[in-house]
C-alpha cells in the first residue's frame, strides 16, 4: 500500500501531466465546440441542405482518426512521441485553416479529415506514461480524462457564443491557433523526452500480436469502445430532455458545467485514495454500474415529465463514473504494455475510442427513431451491462511500488 508522501507527483511530473492534458484540453475544445453548431451553420454553405452530406462532413474527423491512431502509435514508438505529436498538431492546424477557408460543404469534409490525420491520442498517453512513476500515473491520466468532459460542457456554453459573433470559420479558426500553442507547449512546456523513450521497432510481428491479444486489454479496448458509444448515443437524448425540463437550449451548458465539476471533487476524493488502498476493481466495477444506474433512471425520466434537479443529479452521477473510467482505463492499459509496445497498444485502444465516438453518434439517431428515447437508454444500459460481465474477471495490475517502499 502507498502512503501519501510516495503519491506526491515530482515537479517534472507536474509539469508532464499539466502541459499534456492542457494539450489534449485545447484540441478536444476544438473539437466539442464545432458540435452544437455544425448542422446549423453548414447550412449556410452550398451543398448545406443535403444532410447526409453534412453528417459525412461532421464525421469525417472521427473515421479519419479511426483509421491512424494505429499507425500513429507504431511512429510514436520508432520515431519518439514529441515528433509523432507536433506532425498531428500540424496536421490539426492544416485541416482547421482549410475548413476555416472552405466555401462549400466538400471543403468543409475535406478540412475535417486532415483534422482527424491529427491522430495524437496514442502518442500523449504514451508520453505522460513514459515521464510518470507507474504508482502516481493515474492522477495524470486522471487530469486528461477529467479534460474531455470539462471541455464538453464549457463548449456547450461557448459553442454557439462564438458562433453567433465569428461563424463556423471563426470557430475553426481559433482551433488552429490553439493547435499552433499547442506545438509550443510541447517544444518549450513538456519535460525533455529521454532517448530511451524512442523504441526502434525490434519486435517480430508474433511478439506485437501477442503483447494487443492480451485477454485484459481486449476488455479494455472493448471497454473504451462502450464508453464513448454510449455517451455519444445517451447525447442524442438528454438535450430533449433538459429542454422538456423547461430550460432553453441556449442554457444546457449550465446543467452541464456544475455537473461536471462537481464530478471532478468526486473523483478527487474517491479515485485516487481507492486506488492507493489497492481498491481500484471494485471502484471501477461500481462507476461502471453507477452509468447503468444512471440510464435506468434516463429511461423513467423519458417516459414522464422531467424534472430538472433529478436530470442534473443524473447527469452529475454519469461524468462521476465516466471521469474514474476514463482516468483508470489508459493508465491500466499503460502497465499492461512494455514500452516498446506502449504507443501501439494505446494506439489500438484509442482507435476503438474512436470507433465508439462514431458508431454512437451514428446509431444514436437510429435507435431513438427507432424505439424512441426510453428505449435509447435502455438499449445504453443493456450495452453497459455487457460491458460489467466482460470486465468481472479482469485482473487489475498493481502499481510498481516506490523505492521507497521497495527497501
Amino acid at each position: 500500500m502507498l502512503n501519501q508522501e510516495n503519491t506526491a507527483l515530482s515537479s517534472d511530473e507536474k509539469r508532464s501531466c499539466a502541459s499534456l492534458a492542457t494539450i489534449y484540453s485545447m484540441r478536444m475544445l476544438g473539437l466539442f465546440m464545432v458540435l452544437p453548431v455544425f448542422i446549423i451553420e453548414a447550412r449556410q454553405y452550398p451543398g448545406g441542405d443535403d444532410p447526409s452530406s453534412v453528417g459525412l462532413a461532421m464525421g469525417m474527423y472521427g473515421l479519419v482518426q479511426a483509421m491512424l491512431q494505429i499507425p500513429f502509435g507504431l511512429a510514436a514508438d520508432r520515431f519518439g512521441r514529441k515528433r509523432v505529436i507536433v506532425f498531428g498538431l500540424l496536421l490539426l492546424c492544416l485541416g482547421s485553416v482549410i475548413a476555416a477557408c472552405a466555401t462549400s460543404v466538400t471543403g468543409l469534409a475535406i478540412g475535417r479529415a486532415i483534422q482527424g490525420g491529427g491522430a495524437i491520442s496514442a502518442a500523449v498517453t504514451a508520453l505522460l506514461a513514459d515521464q510518470t512513476r507507474d504508482h502516481v500515473r493515474i492522477k495524470g491520466m486522471a487530469l486528461i480524462g477529467a479534460s474531455i468532459g470539462l471541455m464538453f460542457a464549457v463548449s456547450l456554453i461557448v459553442g454557439p457564443f462564438l458562433a453567433s459573433k465569428v461563424g463556423l470559420a471563426g470557430i475553426f479558426g481559433l482551433s488552429a491557433i490553439m493547435a499552433l500553442a499547442g506545438i509550443l507547449i510541447i517544444a518549450y512546456w513538456t519535460p525533455q523526452e529521454m532517448e530511451q523513450t524512442k523504441h526502434p521497432i525490434k519486435q517480430t510481428f508474433y511478439q506485437l500480436r501477442k503483447t494487443l491479444l492480451q485477454s485484459d486489454l481486449l476488455r479494455l479496448d472493448f471497454g473504451v469502445f462502450v464508453l464513448y458509444a454510449v455517451q455519444l448515443a445517451m447525447w442524442v437524448g438528454i438535450p430533449s430532455l433538459i429542454t422538456q425540463a423547461g430550460i432553453p437550449s441556449q442554457d444546457h451548458g449550465w446543467v452541464y458545467l456544475p455537473a461536471v465539476l462537481l464530478s471532478f471533487v468526486f473523483m478527487g476524493m474517491t479515485l485516487f485514495r481507492l486506488e492507493r488502498r489497492g481498491k481500484l476493481k471494485p471502484l471501477f466495477l461500481l462507476s461502471i454500474l453507477c452509468v447503468i444506474v444512471v440510464l435506468i433512471g434516463m429511461y423513467f425520466l423519458a417516459l414522464s415529465s422531467p424534472d430538472i434537479w433529478m436530470l442534473g443529479g443524473l447527469i452529475f452521477l454519469f461524468f462521476s463514473g465516466f471521469n474514474i473510467l476514463e482516468a483508470s482505463q489508459p493508465s491500466l492499459a499503460s502497465r499492461m504494455s512494455p514500452p516498446e509496445s506502449r504507443g501501439a497498444v494505446l494506439g489500438v485502444y484509442n482507435t476503438l475510442q474512436s470507433l465508439g465516438i462514431f458508431t454512437g453518434g451514428a446509431l444514436g439517431g437510429v435507435i431513438s427513431r427507432s424505439v424512441g428515447l426510453p428505449g435509447l437508454f435502455l438499449a445504453c444500459a443493456g450495452i453497459m451491462t455487457i460491458w460489467l460481465w466482460v470486465s468481472w474477471p479482469m485482473k487489475f495490475v498493481a502499481p510498481a511500488t516506490a523505492p521507497a517502499e521497495a527497501q
